[in-house]
């Protein structure tokens, strides 16, 4: 080999091998705003799971002596029409927000996916019927069908956490059975087939391990959407009950003392905002670690 075709040292030399997770660590934590969402998410839980210890009063205590004062040292966010200190709703009512949207995507998730595994892997009259379902459901809104749902069933946690669910399902049997479609063609399926693996060992540890990327972009970006949906049926009445603390029942009932007292509204709605804009971009982030066409593109 002649000097002026001797290839450098540097391309003889083997790159040291870069694993998955460090791999996925660097992408996602590239960028500020991610890291910043996941911050946000973890004082969040702590804050729910905490709550009792944090709070610097009773967030249930009620003293008319002491209701609409403004913001100041004895209560920092002041104080509600029935002397409900502020600061302490606002962290209890992290408590529900995070409780709701756990369970409420669980059940979506659950159902969900167990709808789309089931339709796409059989297919034929029971992809027909199973999706015309889920059709049918996705003909309202979301927020739509859940305060319908939650209209019939009456208020409280739980039948807002069964509202919830019911409305956000479709998303998940969709893309479930999207995913469903193209994995189950290749030829490590085929391979199974012909092995005489059982239907049941084939969608559980061959199909679901590989539709779990998408669903866990789409669970995490579906967790804020179900704490905002949560407030806003908090807000028309037909979420949580008073005397519960809750996010978008505050909001509602702040909302008279815009003009004298708007911490009242303001504390509780930017709360929401942070909360649902942290969880996008923690899923963003997500979105863009595990799917390899888009790693260090957004």
């Amino acid at each position: 080999m002649t000097e002026g075709n001797a290839l450098p040292i540097d391309a003889l030399v083997a790159r040291p091998h870069t694993s998955e997770f460090v791999r996925f660590r660097r992408v996602f934590f590239g960028r500020g705003i991610v890291i910043f969402g996941t911050v946000a998410i973890l004082l969040f839980i702590l804050t729910a799971i905490f709550a009792p210890f944090l709070a610097p009063y009773n967030a249930y205590d009620q003293d008319l002596s002491s209701s609409l004062l403004q913001p100041g040292r004895g209560h920092l966010l002041g104080t509600d029409s029935l002397g409900r200190d502020t600061l302490s709703r606002l962290i209890y009512g992290s408590r529900n927000s995070l409780m709701i949207g756990v369970v409420a995507l669980g059940i979506a998730a659950t159902i969900g996916i167990s709808m789309g595994l089931i339709a796409g892997y059989f297919g034929g009259w029971i992809y027909t019927i199973i999706m015309r379902f889920i059709d049918s459901l996705m003909c309202f809104p979301m927020i739509l069908l859940a305060l319908l749902i939650a209209s019939l069933l009456g208020g409280g946690v739980k039948n807002v956490m069964l509202a919830l669910g019911i409305a956000m399902l479709p998303g998940y049997a969709r893309l479930m059975c999207g995913q469903v479609l193209s994995i189950k063609e290749n030829d490590y399926i085929l391979a199974e087939h012909s092995a005489g693996a059982s239907h049941l060992r084939i969608m559980l540890r061959h199909i679901l391990p590989n539709c779990l990327p998408p669903l866990l972009v789409l669970l995490t970006m579906q967790i804020g959407a179900a704490i905002l949906a949560e407030a806003g049926l908090s807000f028309l009445g037909v979420g949580i009950e008073p005397p519960a603390a809750a996010w978008g029942l505050m909001v509602s009932d702040g909302r008279m003392y815009l003009l004298t007292n708007p911490v009242l509204s303001f504390a509780p709605g930017i709360a929401i905002m942070l909360v649902v804009f942290a969880f996008n971009m923690v899923g963003d982030g997500l979105r863009d670690a595990l799917d390899p066409r888009l790693r260090g593109t957004l």
